[in-house]
């Protein structure tokens, strides 16, 4: 609930979409992991969330997640130039995914492709992680792994797409 209460208030109430309601709300993650610097744990050992998976939501297949298992997200107006054009408040809702400090390149979880996993230098000077150009982010709405509440949505400026492993985006409602 934190994750959501913190996306609310951080897009204040006039910013979300008429007539979209958060799923999940009631299975909330218990911390807020808007930072992405937070380590998650596996059966192998912990895995880092700046790791780019895969995981299947419901209604639109397998798509690319961060090392939690929470959904990863492109902005439209990216352009798939390698570039972010998300800061500010919609940073704040539409968290980029970052390496920490002296990471060089995010780790490929199963059924990612390698060769597509790439980085780009946020204005602040953090580095973040991009798929096939297009740079990833998370929604702090998103309240669970396998939940995709931010898919196909207009909101700050743009259209929000899961992206496929294979480096396409999936532009329908799940």
């Amino acid at each position: 609930m934190r994750r959501w209460m913190a996306g609310v208030a951080a897009l204040g109430a006039a910013t979300l979409t008429a007539g979209w309601t958060p799923a999940g709300q009631a299975t909330a993650a218990t911390s807020a992991t808007s930072s992405h610097q937070l380590a998650a744990s596996a059966a192998s050992g912990p895995v880092p969330v700046y790791e780019v998976r895969t995981g299947t939501v419901h209604g639109l297949g397998k798509v690319l997640v961060d090392g939690q298992g929470f959904t990863l997200y492109v902005f439209a107006p990216d352009k798939h130039s390698g570039r972010s054009t998300c800061y500010g408040r919609c940073a704040s809702a539409w968290p980029p995914l970052v390496l920490p400090s002296g990471v060089s390149k995010a780790p490929a979880g199963p059924g990612v492709r390698s060769a597509l996993l790439g980085k780009t230098k946020r204005k602040d000077g953090t580095v973040e992680v991009t798929y096939h150009k297009w740079p990833l982010y998370t929604w702090v709405v998103d309240t669970a792994p396998g939940v995709a509440t931010g898919q196909d949505l207009n909101n700050l400026g743009g259209k929000w797409y899961v992206i496929t492993p294979a480096g396409q985006l999936i532009t329908k409602r799940p």
